[in-house]
């Protein structure tokens, strides 16, 4: 096979700061597919602490394709973090426990959003945070600082707080051809074939792709 084995923790043993996600997570409840990494000096192998407030018993999921590229400082805030929003007062009485314990919230009082998914492909700046429930595109691009609370879609560049859509990456043909071309999902041998093409915003050179 041709490239890093996408069964390792680090896909560049020189390059410590840079593991692939899918090797050191251990929660069920978050899902990463291969070749996606997370770059942070200070640990990138921690890379389960930047997703916060996510407890089983709620039932979301982070979800993250393949190739993606992660940098440091991220954070996913899952549906844990939200509070009751129905009542009076959204201070959350029940975790402070003696006796307050009895006031905990159904699940039905929670504003609820989901999974959070990233697709495939998507770069994400330093010190992004991602809220609860929001969706990703395929291919698309994530500038640093941002806060994501409303879904992004493929092939796009967003930022801001909140983030916004910048632009789009390429024109509607090229964003279609790539969505049902899914080069993500071929074997590595194809993938190192089609490099080129792959590294190459020239229309014309991605339809010559290699079997």
């Amino acid at each position: 096979m041709i490239g890093p084995n996408p069964n390792s923790v680090y896909p560049n043993e020189n390059m410590k700061q840079v593991v692939y996600i899918k090797n050191v997570i251990t929660r069920p409840n978050i899902i990463v597919g291969d070749y996606t990494y997370y770059d942070d000096i200070n640990g990138a192998e921690n890379f389960e602490e930047h997703v916060t407030h996510h407890y089983e018993f709620l039932g979301d999921r982070l979800i993250i394709g393949k190739f993606c590229a992660i940098a440091k400082g991220i954070e996913f805030v899952m549906n844990g973090a939200n509070h009751r929003m129905c009542s009076v007062t959204t201070y959350p009485f029940n975790i402070m426990g003696s006796g307050w314990e009895q006031f905990t919230p159904t699940l039905e009082d929670l504003p609820l959003k989901g999974d959070t998914v990233i697709e495939n492909d998507v770069w994400i700046g330093q010190n992004v945070t991602v809220m609860p429930g929001v969706h990703i595109g395929d291919g698309a691009i994530i500038a640093a600082n941002s806060v994501v609370t409303k879904n992004v879609p493929a092939y796009c560049i967003a930022g801001g707080n909140p983030c916004k859509v910048i632009r789009h990456r390429f024109d509607q043909e090229l964003t279609e051809y790539l969505l049902q071309l899914k080069w993500w999902d071929w074997d590595p041998d194809k993938i190192f074939r089609n490099m080129e093409a792959l590294c190459s915003a020239d229309l014309e050179k991605i339809k010559c792709i290699k079997d």
